[in-house]
């Protein structure tokens, strides 16, 4: 049966946590996802743990063969203003993400419910219209010093969503440049590949748009916007960040079409929502000479599956 939905709107929320903060990033959190509502959007995109913060210019007292006090201490306080999922705080963001009436989708750092693991990961969580938590992915490999803060997810979580928009799928920051990643959403059918991040580089645009080409999708890109003024003074490592710019992610959020052109062009030093309507038919005109799951695949070379 023909699709009759022929285009989504989609925002981009390029903003800033209240960092270190749970219930005040939530609070903001709740606020920002009714502003995009009430612009009409169908999909609201957050960036990588924006609840309640990416802890950019820490160290949490990490060195080669020792571990500090202090630094335990700072990541303690990380620890308990990270999301248990489920909780009472996905309960929260459902319910926001109902009465706006769109789908959600957003980072948080995790932890786990039970009390029985204490490991932190980096997870995107994606939310229905009607208020339920419906799939989550975790990172697989943080990236960095990402690791002595982050586990490692597995391939039980790369979540693609079934929408009356197409498939909505995410891989977050740089496992974007894991081609297998990549082609696990493609292979799942993503056609609005979501990509939230902590990377404002010029080369990570490079990045958004040969996805957008190779995928033939579309692909959302966000990022915070962060100033060194934010963090809480009286972390043990706060003098860890004299050395950080006063805007120390700048954002450059991003929406692009299956053609790897911009919709909306990257967004620098401001928090804004970025807003876009995705013209739903451009999936499949894109894909009359490049298909990568179709006519491009090569099976009979290639060979390709996902451990779950």
């Amino acid at each position: 049966m023909k699709n009759s939905i022929k285009s989504v709107r989609v925002a981009a929320v390029q903003s800033s946590p209240v960092i270190m903060d749970l219930d005040a990033t939530v609070e903001k959190t709740l606020a920002l996802i009714k502003e995009a509502g009430k612009k009409g959007a169908n999909i609201v995109v957050f960036p990588e743990a924006f609840i309640s913060a990416y802890p950019r210019g820490l160290s949490f007292g990490f060195v080669v063969g020792s571990r500090t006090m202090e630094g335990r201490k700072d990541w303690q306080r990380y620890y308990e203003n990270s999301v248990a999922v489920p909780s009472d705080i996905t309960n929260i963001l459902g319910k926001a993400a109902q009465e706006a009436g769109v789908y959600l989708s957003i980072g948080v750092t995790e932890k786990d419910g039970s009390g029985i693991n204490n490991t932190l990961y980096c997870t995107n969580l994606f939310f229905g219209p009607d208020g339920e938590l419906l799939g989550k992915h975790r990172k697989l490999k943080p990236t960095g010093t990402e690791r002595c803060i982050w586990g490692e997810g597995d391939g039980s979580t790369l979540t693609v969503l079934d929408t009356p928009y197409g498939k909505v799928g995410s891989l977050i920051c740089w496992e974007n440049y894991m081609p297998l990643a990549r082609m696990a959403l493609y292979s799942k059918g993503v056609t609005i590949y979501i990509a939230p991040t902590a990377d404002s580089r010029e080369e990570w645009q490079c990045t958004m748009r040969h996805i957008a080409l190779e995928g033939r999708c579309f692909v959302i890109g966000c990022n915070q916007y962060v100033e060194k003024n934010m963090y809480p003074t009286d972390l043990n490592y706060y003098h860890e960040l004299e050395s950080q710019s006063e805007v120390m992610c700048p954002g450059g959020s991003c929406i692009v079409d299956p053609f790897g052109k911009y919709i909306v062009e990257p967004v620098y030093n401001r928090e804004e929502i970025l807003i876009a309507d995705l013209e739903l038919d451009q999936i499949v005109q894109s894909r009359i000479d490049f298909d990568v799951v179709g006519h491009y695949s090569r099976p009979d070379v290639f060979k390709f599956s996902i451990v779950e």
